[in-house]
Order: C-alpha cells, then sequence, then structure tokens
C-alpha cells in the first residue's frame, strides 16, 4: 500500500503523491556543512538522505540550526548558524528539481504535488544569536533567520543562554530571562514557531503563559513512560495540546526508554576500551553509530535495546493524554547514537507508520497535518 516510498515524490505517475509526511527535527546539517556531504545522493552512515527520505516516504523536515556552544562560543556562534543556514539552502541549489526550501504550510503542500522534497529549518537553541552588546542586535538577528527561512526556534539546547533555562542546564529550576520573554513575542509577531524542547519545566511554563501562538515540541518524548528531563510530563502534552500546539516524538532509544539507557551506560563503562577502539577507528559521529551499537548488541545480548514498540507506546500515549492533533515526528535522526530496533534510518518509516496503525493512530495528522497546522497558524495564512 502507500508508505513504502516508491511512489512518493517521483512526481510522476498516476495520482496524486501519498500523504504529506514531515520531520520536525533532524540534525543531518553538520555533516551537510563539515564535510561538505550532499544529502541529493546516498550518504555513508548516518540515517538521512533524499535518497532514503523517498524510500521512506518522507516529504520533507525541519534540519536543525544547532551550534555546538562550546565551539562556538559567544558570537562565533551566529556565524556558524549562518553557514548551517547556507548548508540547507544549498540542497536546492544543487538539486532545484529534486528540493525546495519551504517556510510555509502552503509551501510544502506545493513541494509534496511537485515530488519535491521540502527543506524547512528550525534554530535549536537561541545561543545561536550570538552574544551582542546591544540588545538590539537580538532582534535584528530573528528578523534575519525569519528572512533566511528559519520557521522555529528552540528557546534552549541543553545549555542555559541569556533568554532562558534547560532541563539539563545548572539551574533547571528556573525559567525565562525578561529578554527570552520579549524574544518569545517576537517570534510570535514574525511567525516563528516557540519550539520547547530542551528548555526547564519552568521555562517551558513561563513560555506557555507568554506565547499567543501555538508552540512545538521539535523532538521530546513521554515523561510518564521515560522519566528524563527532556521528555514531557503528562500536565505539559495537555497544556501544549490545549493551545494548539504539538509534541514531536523524539526517537532516541534512551529518551524512550531511561532503564534501557542506564544499562546502556553500564555496559560501555564496563568494556571502555572496545568501545573507544570504535570511535578511534571512525573520523565522525554519523560513521561511529552503527558499529558502536553493534558492539553494544555482542558483548550485551540481554541489553534489551528498545524496538519500534516501545517508540509506538510514546505517540500512542501523547495521543491518549493530549490528543492524535496534537502529535507529530521529531525523530533526532543524525543527532541521536541510537534508534529502535527496525528503524534503522528514515527508509525504514513505513514500519513506524505500520506500529502507529496497529495502534489505531491516525496517520495523515501525525505524518504531516498536525505540524503544518502548527506552522500555518503562526501567521493567520
Amino acid at each position: 500500500g502507500t508508505g513504502t516510498g516508491t511512489g512518493t515524490g517521483t512526481g510522476t505517475g498516476a495520482g496524486a503523491p501519498g500523504i504529506i509526511a514531515i520531520d520536525t527535527h533532524v540534525d543531518t546539517t553538520q555533516r551537510m556543512l563539515d564535510a561538505d556531504d550532499d544529502i541529493g545522493g546516498t550518504l555513508p552512515g548516518g540515517h538521512l538522505d533524499m535518497p532514503r527520505m523517498r524510500a521512506g516516504g518522507l516529504s520533507g523536515a525541519f534540519f536543525s540550526i544547532w551550534v555546538n556552544p562550546t565551539r562556538y562560543p559567544g558570537e562565533r556562534a551566529w556565524e556558524r548558524a549562518l553557514a548551517l543556514i547556507g548548508a540547507v539552502r544549498q540542497v536546492a541549489e544543487r538539486h532545484p528539481e529534486a528540493a525546495a526550501v519551504c517556510t510555509t504550510a502552503d509551501e510544502v503542500r506545493r513541494a509534496h504535488a511537485d515530488g519535491k522534497i521540502a527543506l524547512l529549518m528550525g534554530v535549536e537553541g537561541g545561543h545561536a544569536l550570538g552574544a551582542p552588546e546591544e540588545e538590539g542586535v537580538y532582534f535584528e538577528r530573528l528578523r534575519e533567520l525569519h528572512r533566511l527561512g528559519v520557521r522555529y526556534m528552540t528557546v534552549t539546547w541543553s545549555n542555559d543562554n541569556a533568554l532562558g533555562h534547560a532541563s539539563t542546564g545548572d539551574a533547571p529550576s528556573r525559567g525565562l530571562t525578561p529578554l527570552g520573554r520579549r524574544v518569545v513575542a517576537e517570534m510570535n509577531r514574525l511567525g516563528i514557531i516557540v519550539d520547547v524542547s530542551h528548555v526547564s519545566d519552568r521555562t517551558f511554563w513561563d513560555i506557555l503563559e507568554v506565547t499567543e501562538r501555538p508552540v512545538l515540541a521539535s523532538h521530546s518524548s513521554c515523561r510518564a513512560l521515560a522519566d528524563h528531563p527532556r521528555n514531557m510530563t503528562d500536565r505539559m502534552i495537555r497544556a501544549v495540546s490545549e493551545q494548539g500546539g504539538a509534541v514531536c516524538i523524539n526517537y532516541y532509544t534512551q529518551y524512550i526508554d531511561v532503564a534501557y539507557a542506564g544499562r546502556r551506560r553500564a555496559l560501555e563503562a564496563a568494556h571502555r576500551e572496545r568501545f573507544d577502539a570504535v570511535e578511534d577507528a571512525h573520523d565522525h559521529s554519523w560513521l561511529r553509530w552503527a558499529p558502536r551499537n553493534a558492539l553494544a548488541r555482542e558483548l550485551g545480548p540481554e541489553l534489551g535495546t528498545p524496538t519500534l514498540e516501545t517508540l509506538g507506546a510514546h505517540f500512542a500515549h501523547a495521543a491518549q493524554v493530549g490528543s492524535p492533533e496534537a502529535v507529530c515526528l521529531g525523530s533526532d535522526f543524525d543527532g541521536v547514537g541510537e534508534l529502535p530496533i527496525g528503524l534503522d534510518d528514515v527508509s525504514f518509516l513505513p514500519a513506524l507508520r505500520g506500529e502507529l496503525e496497529r495502534r489505531e493512530l491516525p496517520i495523515r495528522p501525525i505524518f504531516g497535518e498536525n505540524v503544518l497546522r502548527v506552522l500555518a497558524a503562526q501567521s493567520g495564512t
């Protein structure tokens, strides 16, 4: 049936292409810039490129503009963010017949109808705005991000910044700063989605108090099932659902099963030299993941690596606690070191679809329509 990806996005053949499927968070941008890897062709390792997107039936994705805050501190963060944006835009320049930069729901639908992959962008962490001395520069840069096509910004990444506090930062009990409140209001005005993944619980509630538009948690799962600060509590899921936003489920094994995360850490500590050898054998993180995971499963056959069923439970929980209209795909492809068994990369997306269908969850809203609604709600168009 549909969802195999063979007919999706070729733009040829009879009938309309398959359903629109949009992933709200992929981290492939780093390798695109740093290794000049062209996602127009099949890439070694990693989780995502355009051939594998087509094979899995993924119509488009928000490419993360994530700046490493230790490697690019202060003002250098802004330069790095601009370079990453350039790497995403370059895909459409290299492959104008196969991909298009999209900034609105209508543009995504048009790209899909034309058989083109939709390239969207989200900035992951307000620290990407740099550290200007003049506060006004933050707002100039937000406008510049919007002009360049960025349509969401995660208020914080794992680190605290000038806008607010992170769930894994130094003061998770603290929230938005006064500057952060003004930035959220300006994002609403510009039409940039406020992304609440990674932020502290306090920052989350502060954002919901300030924002007048639906929010997105671009890559977070359910804390009731996996007690990790990166996941959303039931209260949060309900609140996002009630204000018209959406929670985009993260596929990372260690976020969907925290007991597994503990077992995996212990295994790696016990076999440090073996894992270090795998690290040393490969130049890039995306080439290390598969051999690391193979080693883990060889050394710990009883590890109990999470499966598609584990992941499916998070989708079902968010849909039940919030609403099926408040759940999206937020894979974190190329940003996480391990995916559930049965979901090796984006080409395996039909297997996730099968798991959600088995749970009688509605595919069309979860795969794409929900995020397109949130995107359209930013501008009133």
